[in-house]
């Protein structure tokens, strides 16, 4: 917080600070792997990390600027964003005003679903950034509201119109012929690994519940979730302990309960996954 002693003496300079929005980031589950919310930061916002799911969304006011893919982006207000799993990528303000946004968690299975047969590469939109009419309708359709529920015949139709959206963005996604043994070996993985995320998994395990060796597994999963067997139990284990957070658990409780190590363990995890730590996440969501 800015002490008094220090504010700027022009009045314009003080009122114009004053009028972007405080720090906040405010995230809801709408069902598992579709997250919905909104956040609203002055200066820097994320630290460098990387989800595995897609982050997607869009500015609703000032300018939003981050680095993805090694490339710095501006994504003005208006325009869509969307982030691949497990690209690394920063957030920050653009401008003195500071930005806003909405934007959507989104399980890289879910858009597999919603497109009715597996598709390998996922659907990828390279720059990051996008004013496609078609696209920023399915977003701003599911997004619209003041955090009601969603009932669940309305959200199947939003992930059916943003999975479209995202494949007619990227039509080399739809070029490649599914594998069918080993869509099903990468979702018995999946099964397992949700079921088991608080304890340490063996390869070997995965092998024999999935029949695939262990690195053929690993790419199979990368190409039909977008991450690795490894992050995925790691982001299990984080969407445990923020569950615990929210529900007023400390941060070394919520660590044991949700297969870390300690907490310092939880923190680094939680940082390279989310930019913040534990701490600020908990303060941006008060």
């Amino acid at each position: 917080m800015v002490m008094a002693s220090s504010m700027p003496k022009t009045g314009d300079a003080g009122l114009e600070r004053s009028c972007a929005p405080r720090d906040r980031f405010r995230v809801d589950s709408v069902r598992p792997g579709f997250e919905r919310g909104e956040a609203s930061f002055n200066g820097p916002a994320f630290a460098p990390h990387r989800h595995d799911t897609y982050a997607l969304g869009v500015t609703q006011q000032g300018v939003q600027c981050f680095r993805y893919r090694g490339v710095e982006t501006r994504c003005l207000a208006g325009q869509a964003f969307v982030l691949h799993p497990d690209e690394l990528h920063d957030g920050r303000a653009g401008t003195d005003d500071g930005f806003t946004y909405r934007m959507l968690y989104l399980e890289p299975a879910l858009v597999q679903d919603a497109l009715e047969a597996p598709r390998c590469p996922l659907p990828f939109l390279r720059g990051g950034v996008s004013a496609d009419a078609r696209l920023l309708a399915a977003l701003n359709a599911a997004l619209a509201g003041d955090g009601a529920p969603l009932e669940e015949l309305r959200l199947d139709s939003h992930l059916v119109e943003i999975a479209e959206a995202l494949a007619a963005l990227d039509p080399s996604s739809a070029a490649m012929t599914p594998d069918a043994p080993c869509v099903r070996a990468v979702a018995r993985a999946r099964e397992f690994l949700d079921e088991e995320f608080s304890r340490a998994v063996a390869s070997a395990s995965l092998e024999r519940a999935t029949g695939l060796s262990r690195f053929a597994l690993a790419r199979h999963f990368r190409a039909y979730l977008g991450t690795s067997p490894h992050r995925y139990v790691v982001m299990r284990r984080l969407d445990r302990a923020r569950s615990l957070m929210r529900d007023g658990a400390s941060l070394a409780d919520a660590a044991a309960s949700s297969g870390f190590a300690d907490q310092s363990h939880m923190t680094r995890h939680f940082k390279r996954a989310y930019g913040v730590t534990p701490a600020r996440w908990r303060d941006l969501a008060a």
